[in-house]
């Protein structure tokens, strides 16, 4: 199915005002299980997806090409990108302090006080960020298409 022969976004009063209220509080949901994931049941993962889900529910709501048109692709890059400089640069980081990789301890040298706890915190928020920008850009990408007879993607991103 190309992108001329799917059926026009037909905009609903109902969901496009459900979602705008929703939507805070699903974000805040997602950053709550991002950082509750320190603590107990929870982490960056199911936090990425949940707040990966806001803009799911915005382009449901309000179209797919115009969130896509909103949303710049370098921002997704910079939003994954990012996550990974965290994740790798605490991990590095108490490797430069003479620690393990991730041994969060190694920072109380600084003289940071429960270097545990941030580190797990910002370990979490890293890839939460990271996967967000994946289920974000997967969404485009599949929302996107493939036509088989021409043989390569359509607008990815």
């Amino acid at each position: 199915m190309s992108s001329n022969d799917r059926p026009p976004y037909v905009e609903s009063t109902i969901i496009m005002t459900t979602v705008r209220f929703v939507a805070p509080f699903v974000l805040t949901l997602g950053l709550f299980i991002m950082f509750h994931g320190a603590e107990s049941a929870g982490g960056g993962f199911q936090g990425g997806v949940v707040v990966g889900t806001v803009i799911l529910m915005l382009a449901f709501a309000f179209g797919i090409e115009a969130v896509r048109a909103w949303l710049n692709p370098t921002a997704i890059l910079g939003l994954i990108a990012s996550g990974v400089l965290v994740f790798l640069a605490i991990g590095f980081g108490s490797v430069a302090l003479d620690g393990a990789f991730l041994e969060y301890h190694a920072y109380e040298q600084l003289g940071i006080h429960h270097a545990s706890g941030y580190g797990i915190e910002l370990v979490e928020l890293g890839i939460g960020a990271i996967v967000t920008g994946v289920i974000i850009g997967l969404f485009f990408v599949i929302s996107a298409g493939f036509d088989p007879a021409e043989g390569e993607e359509e607008d990815l991103l």
